[in-house]
C-alpha cells in the first residue's frame, strides 16, 4: 500500500521552480551591483581615524585627525589605520551576507530544503 501525500506536497512544478530561480538570480545580480556601489564609513581610535570603503572592499578615503600624526609614534598611527581597514572589511562583509541571506531565505528547493 502506497502512502498518500496531500496534493502538491513533495513535488513542485518545475516551471515554477525555474521561474523562481531566475527571479532570484536577477535579484541577486541587482543586489550585488547595489552592494558594490555602497560606501561604508568606520572609525578607529575613538574617531581619530575615519575610513570609507566601498562594497568592492576598496578604500575610498582615510581621514586622520592632525593630533594623531606624531613622528615619534608612527607605529600607533599604523595600528589605527590597520584597525580601521579591518573594521571596514568586517562591516562590508557583514552587510553583504545579511542582504544576500535576506534575499535567498525565501527560495525553497524540492524536498523541503531551502537556501
Amino acid at each position: 500500500m502506497k502512502a498518500r501525500l496531500p496534493q502538491g506536497y513533495g513535488k513542485q512544478d518545475r516551471s515554477a521552480l525555474i521561474a523562481q530561480y531566475q527571479k532570484m538570480q536577477q535579484d541577486m545580480e541587482a543586489l550585488t551591483s547595489d552592494l558594490e556601489a555602497r560606501e561604508h564609513t568606520v572609525t578607529a581610535g575613538g574617531g581619530q581615524i575615519e575610513l570609507t570603503m566601498d562594497g568592492k572592499f576598496e578604500v575610498r578615503s582615510i581621514k586622520i585627525k592632525p593630533e594623531m600624526v606624531d613622528p615619534d609614534d608612527v607605529e600607533m598611527l599604523e595600528d589605527l589605520i590597520a584597525a580601521a581597514v579591518n573594521e571596514g572589511v568586517r562591516v562590508v562583509r557583514e552587510t553583504q551576507e545579511n542582504e544576500m541571506n535576506t534575499l535567498t531565505s525565501g527560495f525553497n528547493l524540492p524536498g523541503g530544503l531551502s537556501l
